[in-house]
């Protein structure tokens, strides 16, 4: 049965997600959107095809398997897995994706290196490699060649270069592992250089590439494993070619089971991609925000009348159509498989001031290659005025509710941060004019959403404009600076929110039906959000006791999806999310001792 027990390597182009036996079970080539030429995540067992096989994936299995081991090497993208027989034979797996400087440029090539030797005894083991393509629909012919196999689909052909016996690999020939050997899969290019010799290069750059990253991090003082972590993963899900960043590896993965909740997050949104540089920003990690200036300036440049779409493609595409895939039966078989979404269609106006509160760090960080200017805060300027035509305006909300249309307090919100930081923006750049219209409109918008947010009878703020149900995104209003922590109004407000969400140590993002029926799991994003709020208020035991068990919930390697079953801490929705890995490291910093504290 599959599970997300996965690791994920990768190298800022493509990732691929391993399972604890080695098996590659998700990867997209050429790039984080493209078609997953590895898919038995998502279930394929290919009747029809090849001999009728299961395929769409990548295994170095081992004889009579007993157990495994697995974990990344300190500090580090590369993932170590370490298989035994019921002999105590073992076989260990380093796989990596390379990436490193060279030639003054970042060298991330669409490959993955798998570097085996047995390390116990004499270990047996068969080389499995069936990709799929199409979605699981079609095989890929095979070519051989002297040291390679090709992989020849339609829209791209992949070599695999090894030391292996070839013939041994084509016909998946179980074999006793007396030496090392590496298997190179990526692009359909000869080497310029000996193949070991080449992947030894290749893994002692990359691994000094993650630990110089890691070193230069600004960690808290408590909890150094989880963040460094959850940063590595951060920097995985960036497409760095564009400055995307996606949500998730991954499509279609249900955020509980059963549900048809199945979506394809293999997108930007704006809106997460906000929270990801704060998080990373937040660690002193600013090229991420430099990257994404460069994505956001784009889109804004190629906006029909100032119009943003919530989700964009990773090569700043416009259009996602949402369609079902027919040849894939999904997650544990739980369908429908989607590539595509639908949400770029909706209205979601808190986007506006997630793109301008993105890039208000770089107009006041002086530590920037390239900081704001005049030029970025005039296009910015635009997105605001979007924000002033829009705060009042129903929309689908940053939970992207399909039928149900309303003015949300979060996106009124975050139009208001939108224009509240141009006129800090403004003041900064000396434009005392510019500051002031801001300022004043950020004042106007705050006191009518006041007015219209906050139920008085309750003694909470509202989901939207005059409603009467709350949801988890009111635990942002003191993070985005727009009331006091210690305001009365916000106090009631978690105390609301903890009546009607909290579930156990978890929270759900709300509690009223949608257009799939009443939320199952918890959403780990708004578990956080708690915790953050916690810690404001002063209540700082409960919010580092459930800080640990979020802890408690990572899969082995520390890794995270979008939601978890609340009653059995099982991981469900797509993985890893950007937005759980966020919540680690912005809990981590809240609650941790001071380093000066420390000792």
């Amino acid at each position: 049965m599959n599970d997300l027990n996965l690791g994920v390597i990768g190298n800022s182009t493509f990732g691929a997600l391993i399972n604890k036996m080695g098996r590659v079970v998700w990867a997209c080539f050429p790039r984080f959107d493209g078609d997953p030429l590895f898919c038995s995540l998502l279930g394929n067992d290919a009747e029809g095809g090849p001999e009728d096989r299961e395929s769409g994936f990548f295994d170095i299995e081992l004889q009579n398997f007993a157990r495994s081991e697995q974990h990344y090497l300190h500090n580090t993208a590369i993932l170590i897995t370490t298989l035994y027989d019921t002999d105590g034979a073992a076989v260990e797996i380093t796989d990596f994706a390379p990436r490193f400087k060279r030639l003054e440029r970042m060298f991330r090539p669409m490959m993955m290196v798998r570097q085996v030797r047995p390390v116990i005894g004499h270990p047996r083991i068969t080389i499995r490699i069936r990709p799929s393509y199409s979605y699981g629909a079609e095989w890929p012919q095979r070519t051989r060649g002297s040291n390679h196999i090709r992989y020849v689909a339609p829209h791209i052909t992949l070599r695999c270069t090894t030391t292996a016996p070839i013939s041994y690999v084509l016909n998946e020939v179980p074999f006793i592992l007396e030496e090392p050997f590496t298997i190179m899969l990526g692009a359909d290019e000869s080497l310029t250089s000996p193949l070991e010799e080449t992947s030894r290069q290749f893994l002692d750059s990359t691994i000094d590439y993650w630990r110089e990253w890691s070193r230069y991090l600004a960690i808290p003082f408590e909890w150094q494993d989880p963040v460094i972590r959850s940063a590595i993963t951060l920097k995985l899900c960036s497409f760095e070619e564009s400055g995307a960043i996606i949500a998730a590896l991954t499509t279609s993965i249900p955020e509980a089971a059963g549900t048809e909740r199945n979506w394809d997050y293999r997108f930007c949104w704006l809106r997460d991609a906000y929270f990801v540089v704060k998080a990373l920003n937040r660690l002193g990690a600013t090229r991420t925000m430099e990257d994404l200036l460069r994505y956001i300036t784009n889109i804004v440049a190629a906006a029909d009348n100032g119009h943003l779409q919530p989700v964009y493609g990773i090569a700043l595409d416009n259009k996602l159509i949402e369609e079902i895939v027919p040849d894939l039966p999904g997650y544990r078989g739980m369908g429908p498989v989607r590539k595509g979404n639908q949400a770029y269609e909706h209205i979601q106006n808190d986007i506006y001031g997630s793109v301008i509160l993105a890039a208000t760090q770089s107009f006041f960080d002086e530590r920037l290659v390239r900081p704001g200017n005049v030029r970025l805060f005039e296009r910015l300027e635009a997105v605001g005025e979007r924000c002033l035509e829009l705060y009042d305006q129903p929309d689908a909300g940053l939970w992207e509710l399909r039928t149900k249309a309303k003015v949300h307090t979060y996106s009124a919100v975050m139009c208001w941060a939108g224009t509240d930081r141009l006129a800090r923006i403004a003041e900064q750049l000396g434009m005392t004019t510019r500051a002031t219209y801001w300022q004043q409109h950020a004042d106007s918008i705050r006191a009518e959403i006041l007015e219209k947010t906050f139920d008085e009878k309750q003694n909470t703020f509202v989901e939207s404009f005059g409603g009467s149900e709350v949801d988890a995104s009111l635990l942002m209003l003191f993070e985005l600076d727009f009331i006091e922590a210690t305001d009365p109004r916000f106090v009631g407000t978690v105390e609301a929110i903890e009546k009607k969400l909290r579930r156990g140590k978890y929270l759900f993002r709300y509690a009223t039906e949608d257009d799939f029926g009443v939320p199952q799991t918890a959403f780990n994003i708004c578990t956080f959000w708690y915790i953050d709020a916690l810690s404001a208020l002063g209540r700082e035991e409960e919010a580092r006791d459930l800080f640990e068990n979020m802890l408690s919930c990572r899969n082995h390697l520390g890794l995270l999806s979008e939601d978890l079953d609340p009653e059995t801490g099982e991981l469900w929705g797509n993985f890893p999310q950007t937005y759980s890995m966020v919540g680690f490291i912005n809990s981590a910093v809240l609650l941790s001792k001071n380093w000066r504290d420390a000792f």
